[in-house]
C-alpha cells in the first residue's frame, strides 16, 4: 500500500488542511471500514504502519505543518483535532512573513531550511512506499506564497522520484493585500518549474459558489432542499465547533482533496493512483495547470438519485458554475480530462456520460481520447455519489492574465518593490523573470488556443502493401 504526506504552509494552508483532516476523520468513521484503509494518510501513533482495529485516537494524520505565525496551528493544538497533531510534525515563529514573498522564500526560506528538511524526512520515514505529496498553501500572502513554494522546491531536491500535487488558492482582484499581485507572480515560476501538478482554486469561484449554495439553502425550488449539515457548506457532524467565517469556504476545497484521494483511502473497481494524474493529463511539463469542478457542491435532500440525476452531474461538472476557477472549460480547448467518481456508479455509466459530452467538449486534435476515469465505491458522507473533474485546459488562460495586468499595474510604478529589495537574498531581476515565465506560459496556452479553430482528425496511416 503506498502512502502520501500533506505539507499545509502558511494560515491559509493550515485552515484548509485541517478541514480535509476533519472531514476524512469524518468519512472514515462514518465507513467504519478497518483501519488498514486509512494508511495512505495516516499512521499509528508509534510510527509505521497502521494495523487492523486502530481506533482513531490513535492514528496520526501524514503532515507536517508550517507557518511563521502561531495562531492557526496553536488553535490545531488546542482544538479537537490535537490527538492527530504532534509537536514533530509542526514548524512555527511568531512575526509571520508581513504579506512578503520574500521574507517568506529567502528569510524564512533559508533559516528554517534544515529544520522543514528533517520534518520531511521524518514523516517519510514513516512511509513503507511514498507516492505523493500533497502541498496546500495561498498565493496572496507572504508566508504560503514564498515559504510554501521554498518547499516545494526542497521536496523536489529531497524527494525527486516523488510526485508532488500542488494546491493553490490565488486570491481575487478585490484581495485586501496590496501586494498579492506580487506574491502570487513570483510563486507562480515556482509552481511552474517544480510542481508536478497545480490544483489551481480562485478564492471568488469559491464566494460565488459559497453564495448560491446559501441562496438554494434559503430558497430553493421544491426538491432542492440542502441540509444544512452538509460536508461542503457546514463543519457541523466533523470534529469542529462552531462554525467560522471562511470554513464554507474551505470546505469547498477540502472537498476536492478529498475526492482527489479517495482512491487511496477507499476500496473501487476502477482506482486511479496519485502519480496517474500528472502521467495522463499533463503532456507538457509547464502546463501542469488542472482546473478543478465539483459536483454536487451540497447534500441534496433526497440523497436516493435516479440515473436522470446521474446524468445531470456529469454535465455539472463541465459548467462554468461548478469550476473552482473562474472560467467556461467548454469555450477553451481540451489537453485532456480526469473524472473521479464516487459511489454506486457503474464503469458503462462513465462511457456513456463521457459519449454522451464529447462532442461538445473541444480536444487537442492529438489527444481526442485524452479522457482518465477512477471510480472509488465509497460516496462522501451525505451524498449517494460525487464527481470531482480535472481539466488540463486552456481556461486558465484569462486567469493568469489578468494576474499579470494587475502585476503589471504595480511593477510598472515600482511600487512597494523596496519591500522586497531590503530582504537579503532578493534582487530586481526576480521580478522581471518571474513575468517573462508568467508570460511565457501565457503564450503556450495562447498557441494552444490558436489551433482550436482548426481542429482535423489525424490523417489516416498509411496502407502496407502485401
Amino acid at each position: 500500500m503506498t502512502q502520501s504526506i500533506v505539507v499545509q504552509v502558511g494560515q491559509c494552508g493550515n485552515q484548509v488542511g485541517c478541514r480535509f483532516w476533519d472531514l476524512a476523520l469524518r468519512e472514515h468513521a462514518h465507513v467504519n471500514k478497518p483501519c488498514y484503509l486509512w494508511c495512505s494518510f495516516f499512521s499509528e501513533s508509534g510510527g509505521g504502519a497502521c494495523g487492523i482495529g486502530g481506533r482513531i485516537q490513535r492514528l496520526k494524520a501524514r503532515a507536517v505543518l508550517v507557518d511563521m505565525e502561531e495562531g492557526v496551528v496553536n488553535e490545531i493544538l488546542q482544538g479537537p483535532l490535537r490527538e492527530v497533531f504532534d509537536s514533530t510534525q509542526l514548524l512555527t515563529d511568531v512575526s509571520g512573513s508581513g504579506n512578503n514573498w520574500a521574507v517568506g522564500h529567502m528569510t524564512y526560506g533559508s533559516a528554517y531550511r534544515e529544520q522543514i528538511v528533517d520534518k520531511l524526512r521524518k514523516a517519510a520515514e514513516h512511509c513503507d512506499c511514498l507516492q505523493c505529496f500533497f502541498l496546500i498553501h495561498s498565493m496572496g500572502g507572504g508566508t504560503g506564497s514564498g515559504l510554501g513554494t521554498r518547499v516545494l522546491g526542497l521536496l523536489e531536491e529531497e524527494f525527486p522520484e516523488v510526485c508532488r500535487i500542488v494546491s493553490s488558492i490565488y486570491p481575487s482582484a478585490e484581495d485586501d493585500v496590496v501586494t498579492s499581485p506580487y506574491n502570487s507572480v513570483l510563486a507562480m515560476r515556482e509552481l511552474t518549474e517544480h510542481a508536478d501538478c497545480v490544483l489551481p482554486v480562485e478564492n471568488q469561484s469559491l464566494v460565488d459558489i459559497v453564495n448560491k449554495i446559501r441562496q438554494m439553502s434559503h430558497g430553493g425550488k421544491p426538491g432542492s432542499a440542502i441540509k444544512r449539515d452538509s460536508a461542503v457548506i457546514s463543519g457541523q457532524g466533523g470534529l469542529s465547533g462552531a462554525e467560522k467565517p471562511f470554513d464554507a469556504m474551505n470546505n469547498i476545497v477540502a472537498n476536492l482533496l478529498l475526492n482527489i484521494t479517495s482512491s487511496a483511502r477507499f476500496d473501487g473497481s476502477l482506482n486511479m493512483d496519485l502519480n496517474e494524474i500528472a502521467m495522463n493529463l499533463v503532456p507538457f511539463p509547464r502546463l501542469h495547470y488542472l482546473v478543478p469542478s465539483l459536483t454536487p457542491l451540497y447534500t441534496l435532500a433526497d440523497v436516493s438519485v435516479p440515473t436522470r440525476r446521474l446524468d445531470q452531474m456529469f454535465s455539472d461538472a463541465f459548467s462554468k458554475d461548478h469550476q473552482l476557477i473562474r472560467a467556461d472549460p467548454k469555450r477553451c480547448l481540451y489537453l485532456a480530462c480526469a473524472l473521479m467518481v464516487r459511489g454506486n456508479v457503474q464503469v458503462s455509466d462513465l462511457r456513456r456520460n463521457i459519449e454522451r459530452l464529447k462532442p461538445s467538449l473541444p480536444f487537442v486534435s492529438w489527444n481526442q481520447e485524452g479522457w482518465k476515469t477512477g471510480l472509488c465505491s465509497v460516496p462522501p458522507v451525505g451524498h449517494s455519489h460525487s464527481l470531482l473533474a480535472l481539466a488540463n485546459n486552456t481556461c486558465v488562460k484569462p486567469t493568469f492574465m489578468e494576474l499579470r495586468e494587475r502585476f503589471t499595474k504595480l511593477y510598472r510604478k515600482k511600487a512597494h518593490l523596496h519591500h522586497y529589495l531590503h530582504v537579503e537574498g532578493m534582487e530586481q531581476s526576480f521580478f522581471s523573470e518571474a513575468l517573462g515565465s508568467l508570460s511565457s506560459l501565457i503564450e503556450e496556452y495562447h498557441q494552444l488556443d490558436a489551433t482550436k479553430g482548426r481542429l482535423v482528425p489525424d490523417a489516416p496511416r498509411l496502407g502496407i502493401a502485401t
